[in-house]
């Protein structure tokens, strides 16, 4: 999990007015604003949790998140955010490691250019924003195919990170009598080992520039719904509706934490709230929560 109900659904474009249209495989739903603001308006801290339906889902926010740890320590400057970042590197290596990751994603970018092209004939979509989306999908896809070879191939080809990676998933490996090539680079300057960290990363930007996109695509699919947890627990049926991705958004004062799994006949949340210890037991309370069931 990370910190509006669809059917078939690809993604949602805005248009002048009151209304807001959500496009779907074949047909358009009409959806009027209400006048009452919604959870996400009011002034109040939110936490968003994210749970994948399947395991490709799965791996693309895996794969997000350690994306956004690496630019985060890619951006400091001690040599101990560094490590991490290059260390992250070696992370992604990891869950990155199905063959069929590129291809998967090439399929899904073009199945979405497909779907929106559409759309093109139809006057009440808003064009410029529907031209922008296929030109993200289109540079993306284009970003892509140019890469040669297995995912991360550049890293596993030099024999110098292979080594640190070697010393890396051993508690306390790389010492400096361990490592004293590295230990030695990790005294470089900031913009130095910026430098290494980017080049070595540059192969793999394409297809974070992908999941990215493939994953925005998806939570714009969805239609928010805001509903209750009587007694901190809540059930939907699913009546076998597919869905790649659950999304719920509760306030961060109510201390209400979800517990969430699913199958392709039900979904279930169950809120749960930590003591001092942080041992978790069952929220007892009704809790408002918004839900956005996603899927292409």
């Amino acid at each position: 999990m990370r910190m509006t109900r669809t059917g078939t659904g690809h993604v949602s474009l805005l248009f002048s007015g009151s209304a807001l249209f959500v496009f779907f495989h074949g047909f358009v739903q009409n959806h009027v604003i209400v006048s009452s603001p919604p959870l996400a308006q009011r002034e109040a801290i939110l936490i968003t949790y994210e749970y994948p339906f399947n395991e490709r889902i799965r791996t693309l926010l895996r794969l997000e998140d350690l994306y956004e740890k690496f630019v985060f320590f890619l951006h400091q400057e001690h040599p101990q955010h560094h490590h991490v970042a290059l260390s992250t590197i070696f992370e992604m290596l990891e869950v990155a490691g199905r063959a069929d990751l590129k291809s998967d994603l090439l399929q899904e970018l073009e199945r979405q250019k497909q779907t929106l092209l559409g759309f093109k004939a139809n006057p009440n979509v808003l064009s410029e924003r529907l031209d922008e989306v296929l030109s993200d999908i289109d540079r993306c896809s284009a970003a892509l195919i140019s890469t040669q070879g297995k995912t991360g191939q550049n890293v596993r080809d030099n024999e110098w990170l292979m080594s640190i990676r070697g010393r890396t998933i051993i508690p306390g490996g790389a010492c400096e009598f361990d490592l004293p090539s590295y230990y030695a680079w990790q005294h470089r300057s900031p913009q130095q080992r910026y430098d290494d960290i980017s080049g070595w990363f540059a192969p793999l930007a394409p297809l974070f520039d992908a999941i990215g996109l493939v994953l925005r695509l998806l939570r714009e699919s969805g239609k928010t719904t805001t509903m209750i947890a009587q007694a901190g627990s809540f059930q939907q049926m699913l009546q076998g509706k597919i869905y790649q991705m659950l999304r719920l958004t509760i306030d961060e004062s109510l201390g209400a934490i979800p517990e969430m799994s699913a199958n392709k006949y039900m979904l279930w949340v169950r809120f749960t709230l930590q003591d001092g210890d942080m041992k978790p037991r069952p929220f007892e309370s009704d809790i408002p929560f918004e839900l956005t069931l996603c899927n292409f």
